[in-house]
């Protein structure tokens, strides 16, 4: 139990005294104004280090207003299809043929009523065209749309060195030139951009070999496996691992490549609270005690779900506790750690290492070279025979061209690069150089007074922007002075908590972000973005009612 200015609590967050608050900020001390305190899980000595991890409560007007936001936008969307049934605006949407209205509809006419009036208002916020290395600065496309987004024309300008704050490339390995440049290039003239076959015929390359050996090798593990595509990693390799008759306990927030491998797989699927260790053991709990629904009979397999960096709320795994309770009850455990390898850890092994934990005790560890490495395609690892049934049982390892021969030397160097094998210190330095990153960038944020969701070493940094009218209206304004951001809106986020998100990159100099930390405070004040009253709310504190199912019939 952690001690901190007032009396202990379970989870490591404390009642400090004397006014203090509960939530992660201390108030009313001497001195202590602003400070934070570590919210550290003890539970038998599982964290070795802090865990600093909290979410601002929503301010009550602002989620009115974002609700009575969305309101007046639907009620407008009704009066425009009515205007465009009655031929009164014009309509650019599909639209069933005449010939064909008695037909089963090809176009669910209420399913696009989101895209038709409100993603069309702030479409010019998304799929923005680059003409550059995706670095620390890009160069993007001008384009002007003269009917409401619904199209777009390019003016054949390119707006130069627009500071990106999109790109997943953490490690700032996504570069035309360098050491990963020159090798992919070594590589390019010697075997080709392509394979044009499966691994299974003849599509298997020793660079193919080399790099499953040196991914085992980089995660501590017996055995690793190399696919294509990081998201048919996941949705083609959960549905060869579990089927009819297994229990998949998935977090809520899991990316949308977990979700549709656990349903393609026809296991029954049970979701828990967002990194909430109390949801997921009652989950263990309940499923161990009544077993399959009608039959009673004991699951064949539980197979637990988690991502390692959570990419819509900045979040980390709670790592330590999972594997606890998977040891606890007999389970086995996924890990996606797309976003987290290479950009957590010491020596960027991802959050195994963040926490010192042992890679053994994930069963699945599953990642993606597109982040870190700046390559392409996804990666698991695990027990070799874990891996050896994938290379017969997986429809990516199958049925999928292999990845291609620049791509595949592309991650061997930045890997080797990262694990210090290329004879420099430059990989680790980068490493370092994210997390100071990531650090500082946060932490002005939080004193300009942005409500910022995450773990204060996650790269990604959501910015809530709540209102939808404000959505577009933040990008716009970054890209008015020079800098790419992503915004993010419902349905991919909860309809109260749009936001931006930005990624932080070892790329980034300091005169960068500082440069894009004033742009930002400029826009946060133009549109009234800081929301934060430094309320904030611990992840294990948050409400916790019960847990929501989702279950496919046996």
């Amino acid at each position: 139990m952690e001690r901190a200015g007032g009396e202990a609590r379970a989870n490591g967050c404390s009642v400090a005294a004397h006014g203090a608050l509960r939530n992660g900020y201390v108030r009313g001390l001497p001195g202590a104004a602003g400070t934070q305190i570590h919210h550290i899980a003890h539970n038998g000595g599982l964290y070795k280090r802090p865990f600093n991890e909290a979410f601002e409560e929503t301010p009550m007007l602002v989620a009115v207003l974002t609700y009575v936001g969305y309101g007046v936008l639907t009620l407008f969307g009704y009066l425009r299809d009515f205007l465009r049934q009655w031929k009164i605006e014009k309509c650019h949407h599909a639209t069933e043929r005449e010939e064909q209205k008695d037909f089963v509809p090809l176009y669910q006419d209420f399913e696009n009523f989101y895209t038709r009036n409100l993603y069309m208002r702030i479409r010019d916020s998304w799929n923005r065209p680059i003409c550059s290395v995706p670095g620390a600065k890009v160069d993007m496309m001008e384009r002007v749309s003269h009917d409401y987004n619904w199209t777009f024309m390019y003016t054949g300008r390119v707006i130069k060195d627009v500071i990106n704050m999109g790109s997943y490339n953490y490690l700032g390995f996504a570069q035309n030139a360098g050491i990963c440049q020159e090798a992919a290039a070594k590589v390019l003239s010697r075997y080709g951009a392509g394979v044009c076959s499966t691994r299974q015929e003849m599509g298997n390359l020793d660079k193919h070999e080399d790099l499953e050996k040196l991914v085992a090798r980089f995660l501590g593990v017996e055995s690793a496996m190399a696919y294509g595509m990081g998201f048919a990693t996941n949705s083609m390799n959960i549905p060869a691992l579990v089927g009819k008759g297994c229990l998949i306990l998935s977090d809520e927030l899991n990316h949308a490549s977990l979700v549709l491998g656990a349903r393609l797989s026809g296991a029954t699927i049970r979701i828990f609270k967002h990194n909430n260790m109390q949801s997921l053991e009652k989950l263990l709990k309940d499923a161990i005690v009544h077993g399959q629904p009608r039959t009673r009979r004991p699951w064949k397999k539980i197979l637990i779900l988690v991502e390692g960096i959570y990419s819509m709320e900045g979040s980390i795994v709670r790592l330590p506790e999972v594997i606890a309770l998977k040891k606890k009850y007999k389970s086995y455990l996924y890990l996606d750690e797309a976003h987290s390898i290479g950009a957590l850890g010491p020596t960027g092994r991802g959050v195994v290492e963040y926490f010192g934990l042992n890679p053994g005790d994930v069963d699945i560890m599953m990642g993606t070279f597109t982040k870190s490495f700046g390559g392409a395609g996804g990666y698991i690892g695990g027990k070799k025979e874990l891996i050896d049934y994938l290379r017969t049982y997986s429809h990516s390892a199958v049925y999928a061209t292999s990845l291609s021969p620049p791509v595949v030397e592309q991650i061997i160097t930045s890997m080797k690069c990262i694990m210090g094998e290329d004879g420099t210190t430059f990989g680790k330095e980068c490493v370092q150089q994210l997390a100071e990153n990531t650090r500082y960038f946060r932490r002005r944020l939080k004193e300009m007074g942005f409500i910022i969701y995450g773990n204060e070493d996650s790269p990604v940094v959501p910015l809530m922007v709540y209102m939808p009218a404000k959505i577009g209206a933040f990008g716009r304004e970054m890209l008015k002075r020079n800098i790419g951001v992503v915004v993010v809106g419902f349905p991919a986020t909860p309809i109260v908590e749009s936001r931006a998100r930005f990624c932080v990159s070892a790329a980034h100099t300091k005169e960068i972000l500082d440069t894009a930390l004033k742009e930002i405070n400029e826009v946060g004040d133009l549109l009234q973005l800081k929301y934060s009253r430094h309320r904030l709310v611990p992840l294990l504190d948050r409400p916790f009612d019960e847990t929501t199912y989702e279950e496919t019939e046996d």
